[in-house]
């Protein structure tokens, strides 16, 4: 069992959690990541490692309210348990030679932005940190970035913060300024690592990208995360998830990303609280 020691709402769908996993927090690398599950009944379910503190031993993960098993998650307060948090998982990031680098994180993919982002800060690398949300409302670990970084952008599709636009949009700027890029890193939905990855290449700046395929032991067993690069079979949770975003094929992960979004949703509509059924009845 792992205790819950800090929860925090980032925005109304994104929540942030500290677990104490000691032996995680030691090894833990930023790209790497974390399977947990709520309970016997629980999925598996993979979240990127935020944060760690070795000397408190816990574990950041922040995730966003989009299915069953991360709406129970949400559900659980500070000082209770999960059953399984099992990690670290995959390859951690490269970052040795690394002199000036684009960050570019979309949405809920700056919680995997940011351990970027601070260890590259702390390696004493130039960072200059991209960041888009579609509005004001969402935007989540602003100081956090702006503290482990050299400079910090923030773009909202509808201009209500920061500059009006796409991270794709301050990314080409800042590159046909004169910023000679060693690499970009771009962690968010699939469409803007994809549109990154397209707008990086035609200057020949490597462009790492984190991918989230479906995924279920974690462990390159069950195949399920398999992803195609440069033509070739690469499975997410031992190749990855760090991957070169100009060989990814972006539409097929896509596609296998939809395959089962009609039965994920019915699961969510249909599933009753079993916490909140035995409080109804101890009110009756």
């Amino acid at each position: 069992m792992f205790k819950i020691l800090r929860k925090k709402e980032l925005n109304p769908s994104v929540t942030l959690m500290d677990i104490e996993a000691p032996l995680i927090a030691d090894k833990a690398k930023a790209g790497q990541f974390i399977i947990f599950r709520v309970d016997e009944e629980g999925e598996r379910v993979p979240l990127t490692i935020a944060d760690t503190n070795k000397e408190t031993g816990a574990v950041t993960i922040i995730f966003q309210k989009v299915g069953l098993s991360t709406e129970l998650l949400s559900k659980k307060n500070e000082g209770e348990y999960i059953l399984d948090f099992v990690g670290p998982l995959g390859v951690p990031t490269e970052h040795e030679g690394l002199k000036k680098v684009a960050v570019v994180g979309g949405g809920v993919g700056c919680a995997i932005a940011f351990p970027q982002a601070k260890a590259l800060h702390n390696a004493g690398c130039e960072v200059d940190v991209i960041v888009g949300f579609r509005n004001i409302d969402l935007v989540i670990l602003e100081e956090e970035m702006r503290a482990n970084c050299t400079n910090y952008y923030m773009m909202t599709d509808d201009g209500t913060y920061g500059e009006k636009g796409f991270v794709t949009d301050k990314l080409k700027q800042l590159i046909e300024a004169g910023n000679n890029y060693d690499e970009v890193i771009a962690i968010g939905p699939i469409p803007m690592m994809k549109f990154t990855s397209l707008t990086t290449k035609p200057y020949g700046i490597k462009t790492i990208v984190s991918l989230n395929p479906i995924m279920v032991d974690g462990t390159g067993m069950c195949g399920g995360c398999r992803v195609t690069v440069d033509g070739k079979i690469k499975f997410a949770c031992v190749d990855g998830p760090d991957f070169d975003g100009h060989l990814v094929d972006f539409d097929e992960l896509m596609n296998r990303n939809a395959a089962y979004k009609a039965q994920e949703a019915a699961n969510k509509e249909t599933h009753i609280c079993r916490i909140q059924t035995m409080a109804n009845k101890l009110i009756k």
